[in-house]
């Protein structure tokens, strides 16, 4: 069996379409997103900031950098998950979200988990 990787991250995400809070009228698309970050990696870490890169259908890109997620700064032994839920607004009925998280494990090493690129878009709209 091969030896895990020391820092490893594994993030997924899942979005939805809230109409409720959403005007098609206006141009306000409202979706929520759902991250699992995973260490698959053999040395904790902590994340500390945030990088997303929102692109809506008309190729307008948003960068949004921070420290944490959601007031949080998650601390993963190997093995462990986290899980959290977070919005966009857009301007168009389908866009795009990436990034990645600023990490440091426990032996000082700072490093990148990327985020993979995940659609946001609202139900039929995508084939």
């Amino acid at each position: 069996m091969a030896t895990p990787k020391r820092y490893d991250i594994q993030v997924s995400a899942e979005s939805f379409y809230l109409e409720e809070q959403s005007d098609p009228a206006q141009n306000r698309y409202v979706f929520a997103y759902t991250v699992t970050l995973q260490n698959q990696g053999s040395v904790a870490a902590r994340l500390l900031e945030r990088h997303w890169i929102i692109t809506d259908a008309n190729g307008k890109i948003e960068e949004v950098r921070g420290e944490g997620v959601v007031g949080e700064h998650p601390h993963l032994r190997p093995g462990e998950g986290f899980r959290y839920t977070s919005g966009a607004i857009l301007e168009t009925v389908v866009g795009s979200m990436r990034g990645s998280y600023q990490m440091i494990a426990d032996d000082g090493t700072r490093f990148d988990a990327e985020i993979p690129p995940f659609v946001l878009s609202i139900p039929r709209t995508l084939h």
